[in-house]
């Protein structure tokens, strides 16, 4: 039997997040967490210890890239994949000076269908696991 892999989704638009978790958790391979407050997405990981992060990018109250910043220099949480999650910029107006503000995390683009989502997913829990110093 297969262990299913915790998600922790951090994103101000409730209605988006309830409908991740649905269509994640309906496959059966995830458990997925909601949190709807950047400044408590530190906090939320620490607790759940998730398998990976689905963060926003712009959220009222915190800055994706910065939380994530914050969240990979907990030790406890360094290793954990953070996949950042926007619909702030479009494939095709995206220049170097807004992806190096993203950092090197890696960007999904809103909106997104379910598949290509997952896609996202296990490619980050691949390379993670993949990754000889994790």
């Amino acid at each position: 039997m297969s262990t299913k892999k915790k998600i922790l989704l951090v994103d101000d638009e409730e209605g988006l997040g309830r409908l991740v978790k649905l269509n994640l958790e309906e496959t059966g391979h995830y458990e997925v967490r909601t949190e709807t407050k950047g400044t408590q997405a530190h906090l939320a990981a620490r607790e759940f210890q998730p398998d990976l992060i689905l963060l926003d990018v712009i959220m009222p109250d915190a800055k994706g890239p910065e939380v994530a910043r914050e969240i990979q220099a907990d030790k406890s949480l360094q290793d954990t994949p953070i996949v950042l999650f926007t619909a702030a910029m479009l494939k095709e107006t995206r220049g170097d000076a807004q992806r190096k503000a993203m950092g090197s995390f890696p960007l999904i683009e809103k909106p997104v269908n379910t598949a290509e989502l997952i896609h996202h997913i296990e490619k980050a829990l691949v390379k993670k696991a993949l990754d000889p110093k994790r």
